[in-house]
């Protein structure tokens, strides 16, 4: 949670940044900080998915002329899952290498892999029973892509269709088994500094 508030702090600052004169190339940051939505088909039981609604917070600083380095937390739920009287989650936490195949002056599209840990929770089907809850923090990783819209030299919208690999007990022995999740993701983007690839005139 730290970094959503670290996120929604430093989000006020990007009206300053866009009146600002840009600082010579050699000199200028290259970074950028995001916040939005997420929808996750998240899979309730071996044959069953229910829909996850929730939050997006990332941290993108550029390495090379088309390579980054991600930090995102992701959190979504889903209430009264399985007819119990409790709701399921999934808090993620990765990072890994973001890559950009085209970059054009209004848009890019990027790819992404990242990794970390994943904490899902939620009632736990056993031999035609339910368990109320459970909960399993294990590895996770995340791979997708999706492309950045400009809006003008200090806000982008994000848009994305990434992957997510999780654990839990979705079968009807109680042993962690392989989540599949597809996430689709809205946000909009802070540009604090741009790296010398995406200077642009002003919009």
């Amino acid at each position: 949670m730290r970094t959503i508030f670290a996120i929604l702090f430093c989000l006020p600052l990007c009206a300053t940044h866009a009146s600002a004169q840009a600082l010579p190339t050699g000199r200028s940051s290259s970074w950028d900080v995001s916040l939005g939505y997420i929808y996750a088909s998240h899979p309730a039981t071996l044959s069953d998915r229910v829909g996850q609604d929730g939050l997006d917070a990332a941290v993108t600083v550029a390495l090379a002329s088309r390579f980054a380095i991600k930090g995102d937390l992701g959190y979504a739920q889903s209430g009264n899952l399985l007819g119990a009287p409790t709701h399921s989650d999934v808090l993620s936490y990765l990072a890994g290498p973001v890559f950009y195949p085209v970059i054009q002056p209004k848009f890019d599209i990027y790819t992404q892999a990242l990794f970390g840990g994943a904490r899902v929770t939620g009632p736990v089907p056993v031999n035609g029973g339910i368990l109320i809850g459970g909960w399993a923090d294990r590895f996770a990783w995340e791979i997708g892509g999706g492309v950045d819209y400009r809006l003008s030299r200090s806000f982008s919208l994000r848009g994305g269709v990434d992957y997510l690999r999780t654990e839990y007990f979705i079968g009807p022995v109680p042993t962690l088994q392989g989540q599949s999740n597809i996430r689709l993701g809205a946000s909009l983007v802070c540009m604090l500094g741009s790296p010398p690839w995406k200077r642009r005139r002003h919009l």
